[in-house]
């Protein structure tokens, strides 16, 4: 395991590096939370697979692929689905608002008063999605180095914390991107062919396993619908997802950037799957699904091999991780205590330097997330409850606002109350994992918006005219930068 060890430690020991470098070129609140607006489509395109393909679509999906087979894709099939249409759809007004976080974005589009309710929906989000991805790493870790549970959380969550505290946006741009490509290297070019080689073939893989392993609809209609609603949709709207819009540089950039980074989930999620069923031809009767893809990396690829695949997979928890975390922390700055203490910073070259203010954010919300994340055994729940709520409370007033004139404010103050409020007496008396929760506090909000909207005043002309000059990127130009960054 020498050769193992060698391979992760000079990845860690790099990423700190990147850390470092970027702290030396995040100088403003734009370099600090969205790199200065200056991705080009190739960095764009790395950066945003990176962060929506974390732990969960790695070692989870790979289990999937383990329990149901080909099928088994389609969580991840989902979340590439939802990166697609934001894309393509949304991502060019959205990169155009110059903004930070989605509640600015309902501010604008509402009046300023739907930002604080919305803001602690949104952290609630953040902060356990960064929390799941940290627990990922005692998996990892265990297979690296035999370490307990406490300590392997503490380790990786050390490292993630440090560099995103350091460099903000600009050190997790960079190690994303050494990550897509790690990422890409580790499970698409070695773990895939590997494991097929492994398990015979495919006409062995066929021999040997049931027949709806190879349905592409075998895990189920129901379950295939409520990933889309909790995953498609969830891209849609997540402010760990429209942080990484904000970075890029144009319309353009922000469109296809995002196209091709969608079209890369799609593959993804299909090399999880067979992934995970040619580890279901090796071994049959493994105790959990999630422990396939460890198995398989530890017994059956080579010295060396073993360390940069276990990078791959390091990488993807961490990507979701360190993303998560400068969303969370952005939004507890920005959305909520800023609004609390009546100092909301101004946008343009006056603002007071909130470098040093949102990097205390990163490492107070990064401390918070390793200690919970150590209390917290069930991960899955955690998870449900972040998405359920996120979808439930924040999916019809944000595209309510960007496709309905009519929507108010009142209206989505009630939408998101309403909705939130459902999913929990939902999750509460239905189960944390069921699907109905998350079916009717998604038509309970939509009611309540579109009855209030219509019970209500119209919103004010002026903010609908200053939200149209802001969706047409007029007046929103960010103070003076180096030159964009193009690859």
């Amino acid at each position: 395991m020498a050769v193992d060890y060698a391979v992760i430690v000079v990845y860690l020991a790099g990423m700190l590096a990147m850390g470092w470098w970027g702290m030396r070129r995040a100088r403003s609140k734009s370099e600090f939370l969205v790199a200065g607006r200056r991705l080009g489509p190739w960095m764009y395109s790395g950066t945003m697979a990176a962060i929506v393909l974390g732990g969960a679509s790695t070692i989870g999906g790979v289990g999937l692929g383990y329990q149901y087979g080909l099928s088994g894709a389609w969580m991840v099939f989902t979340i590439g689905l939802g990166l697609l249409a934001l894309s393509v759809f949304f991502s060019a007004r959205i990169a155009r608002l110059k903004v930070y976080t989605v509640s600015e974005m309902l501010d604008l589009r509402y009046g300023g008063r739907a930002g604080v309710i919305s803001g602690v929906v949104m952290w609630a989000y953040t902060l356990m999605l960064a929390v799941t991805s940290t627990i990922a790493y005692a998996t990892i870790f265990d297979v690296l180095f035999d370490v307990n549970r406490t300590v392997a959380i503490i380790l990786g969550g050390a490292i993630v914390v440090a560099y995103s505290t350091l460099g903000g946006m600009w050190s997790i741009t960079i190690t994303d991107m050494v990550q897509f490509v790690v990422k890409t290297i580790g499970v698409l070019l070695l773990l895939l062919p590997i494991a097929v080689v492994k398990a015979g073939g495919f006409s062995e893989m066929k021999a040997k396993l049931p027949t709806e392993y190879f349905d592409p609809l075998g895990i189920g209609g129901e379950t295939i619908f409520t990933y889309v609603l909790i995953y498609t949709f969830g891209m849609l709207i997540g402010q760990d997802i429209w942080q990484r819009v904000f970075t890029a540089r144009s319309d353009s950039t922000a469109r296809w950037g995002g196209t091709v980074a969608g079209t890369y989930c799609l593959v993804y999620a299909l090399a999880g799957a067979v992934i995970g069923t040619a580890a279901k031809v090796m071994y049959p009767k493994l105790p959990s699904a999630d422990a396939a893809f460890a198995t398989i990396v530890k017994d059956e690829l080579p010295v060396g091999v073993r360390g940069l695949v276990l990078a791959a997979a390091l990488a993807a928890v961490m990507s979701t991780s360190s993303g998560a975390l400068i969303a969370c922390a952005t939004v507890a700055n920005n959305d909520i205590w800023s609004r609390l203490r009546g100092a909301v910073a101004k946008e343009g070259g006056g603002e007071r330097d909130e470098v040093k203010g949102n990097r205390a954010f990163i490492l107070l919300m990064g401390v918070a997330v390793i200690v919970i994340a150590i209390a917290l055994n069930n991960v899955v729940e955690a998870l449900t409850v972040a998405y359920n709520l996120l979808v439930g409370g924040l999916l019809v007033p944000i595209l309510g606002g960007l496709l309905w004139r009519r929507g108010t404010a009142a209206g989505a103050l009630a939408a998101v109350a309403v909705g939130g409020a459902s999913v929990i007496g939902l999750m509460a008396g239905y189960g944390i994992l069921a699907n109905e929760p998350v079916y009717y506090g998604l038509l309970a909000s939509l009611a309540v918006y579109v009855v209030v909207s219509l019970a209500t005043k119209p919103t004010d002309p002026a903010v609908l005219t200053a939200w149209r000059e802001r969706l047409a990127g007029r007046g929103t130009e960010d103070p003076a930068t180096p030159d964009p960054v193009t690859v």
